[in-house]
């Protein structure tokens, strides 16, 4: 359709409106929410505080993409669904996504981004963990009595053949098994693991790191721990019981169980049906 037939489009209209076709409106993204996004980012810090606590060292003379835009690149894509590395062959041509990150130039692309991920270790993790739970912190103006603590294991599938993928029968495909801290809304942890681990691993060292950074701070607030029955586990519940944290924790069905509750589910189900 040559440009004379397309400007003569038109249509009926609408009441009041009228209906306007225009195939020359210029660049077009669905991804506006990643300006909200940049707002949040900068009022709080976050993006500009891992930047200053991860490592880089390549060569200073020879940086294009500097570490915080790189980190501000990778989280807003992966926050507006944009999760494979690849997407970074367009992404970083799209105005909107370089106008959010600050930049107006072509942003990093994905072998760039990926050398800048696989150069970081487990201490850049703890000093990202650790910048949630200094966040975490700061968003209390006074310290509450209580602070209940959700421990979460759960899938991250993948489709590829990423080092550490394993086939999970419970979830019943190739994924991760991430561990996950939250109180509320807020994110204190965020831990990356293989699937062929139990659900629990590294939960007791990862709760007696954060209580005892808690306790710093508010030393007479109550902790909580709250979480399914993959960490009922004696070594976790134990270092509870000695550190004075009380636990809200599910127990797996079981004959034992079921024998000792079956007078109690009896009375249960003839008061409910």
């Amino acid at each position: 359709m040559d440009k004379k037939c397309r400007n003569d489009l038109s249509f009926s209209r609408v009441k009041s409106r009228r209906i306007k076709v225009d195939f020359d409106g210029g660049e077009i993204s669905s991804d506006g929410g990643i300006l909200l996004l940049e707002k949040v980012d900068k009022k709080l810090g976050l993006t500009r505080q891992v930047a200053k606590r991860l490592e880089d060292n390549r060569q200073s003379g020879k940086v294009l993409h500097e570490t915080e835009a790189m980190i501000r690149q990778r989280v807003y894509g992966l926050s507006a669904g944009w999760e494979d590395l690849n997407d970074s062959a367009q992404l970083r041509h799209d105005s909107l996504h370089q106008l959010a990150v600050g930049k107006d130039t072509v942003l990093a692309s994905a072998s760039t981004l990926s050398r800048f991920e696989n150069a970081q270790d487990r201490s850049s993790a703890l000093a990202i963990n650790e910048i949630f739970v200094e966040q975490f912190i700061a968003s209390h103006k006074s310290p509450p009595p209580v602070v209940m603590l959700d421990f979460d294991a759960t899938d991250t599938p993948v489709h590829g053949e990423q080092q550490g993928r394993f086939f999970h029968g419970y979830y019943d495909c190739h994924c991760f098994l991430p561990l996950y801290v939250f109180c509320g809304d807020q994110l204190l942890v965020a831990y990356l693991r293989p699937s062929n681990v139990d659900a629990a691993k590294h939960a007791a060292a990862i709760l007696k790191l954060l209580v005892t950074r808690l306790r710093k701070v508010w030393p007479k607030t109550r902790f909580v721990l709250r979480a399914d029955s993959g960490f009922c586990r004696d070594l976790l519940l134990s270092w509870c019981d000695r550190h004075e944290v009380k636990y809200i924790v599910g127990l797996a069905r079981n004959s034992r169980l079921l024998a000792k509750a079956e007078a109690l589910m009896g009375r249960a189900e003839v008061l409910h049906n």
